[in-house]
């Protein structure tokens, strides 16, 4: 148990890591998301840019709201 404990707490970037598994996730759900909206390519990629900001901007308020409460305990 303490041997999973110290190897888990080697890793501080761990986190961070994992964070660049949402740039492709969010790419491909924007284009897919918005290719069943819209026909022409333009439209797509403009309703897709759109679409990630959206996603980018609910991911880092959900982040601060996280952080804000674990600094309150």
């Amino acid at each position: 148990m303490l041997l999973l404990l110290a190897s888990l707490l080697s890793q501080p970037l761990l986190a961070e890591t994992r964070l660049w598994y949402a740039a492709p996730l969010i790419v491909s759900v924007s284009l897919v998301f918005s290719a069943t909206r819209h026909e022409r390519p333009d439209e797509i990629l403009t309703h897709a840019l759109r679409f990630g900001g959206w996603v980018l901007v609910f991911m880092a308020v959900v982040t601060f709201v996280m952080q804000f409460m674990a600094w309150l305990q």
